[in-house]
Parts: structure tokens; C-alpha cells; sequence
């Protein structure tokens, strides 16, 4: 077994700031739906606050990605519905 370090500093409510062995990272969001920021990756996650249940996508190239030439083009349904959780999620908290 590794030693492991983790400490998250809430900075205000939807902005929390993350320290481990390995080094820092940025979370914004909440217990739906929150974005990732670890230097030049960004990762998103949306799920079912209490139930354990959810879903984690890397954004860092999501739009950079070309479409492959010989299969129809992707639907991108789970990332508009990522994007309108997140759009709530931070609506719901700054606007309280």
C-alpha cells in the first residue's frame, strides 16, 4: 500500500480547491454536476448526488476530436445533457 494525501479547501460555495501528493486541481460545481480543471486536462461529472451513481467524461479534447471518415457523424446527446446539468447546477448555486 502507497501513502495517499488528499484536503479540499472550499474556497466559496461551487468553488473548491483540491491538494494531493501528486498535485492541485480546481473543482466548480456541486453534488450534481461539477467541471475539473488539473492543469491542461478537464474532466466533467454528472450524477445522482447520494446514490453513488455517475458519469465522468474527459473535456479536454472533446471538441478537437476529428469525425472518423467512414462512420456517421456522433451524436454528442451526453454532452449537451452534461452541459445543461453543469448550466443548472451553477445557476441553482450562485443564484441562492
Amino acid at each position: 500500500m502507497g501513502f495517499r494525501f488528499q484536503k479540499r479547501i472550499r474556497i466559496f460555495r461551487g468553488l473548491t480547491l483540491n491538494l494531493s501528493k501528486s498535485g492541485t486541481s480546481w473543482t466548480v460545481g456541486g453534488p450534481g454536476a461539477s467541471v475539473n480543471l488539473r492543469g491542461k486536462k478537464v474532466t466533467g461529472t454528472v450524477g445522482v448526488p447520494g446514490t453513488g451513481v455517475s458519469y465522468r467524461q474527459d473535456l479536454t479534447s472533446a471538441g478537437a476530436q476529428p469525425a472518423p471518415a467512414d462512420d456517421r457523424p456522433r451524436s454528442g446527446g451526453g454532452r449537451w445533457l452534461f452541459w445543461i446539468v453543469v448550466v443548472v447546477v451553477v445557476a441553482y448555486v450562485f443564484g441562492r
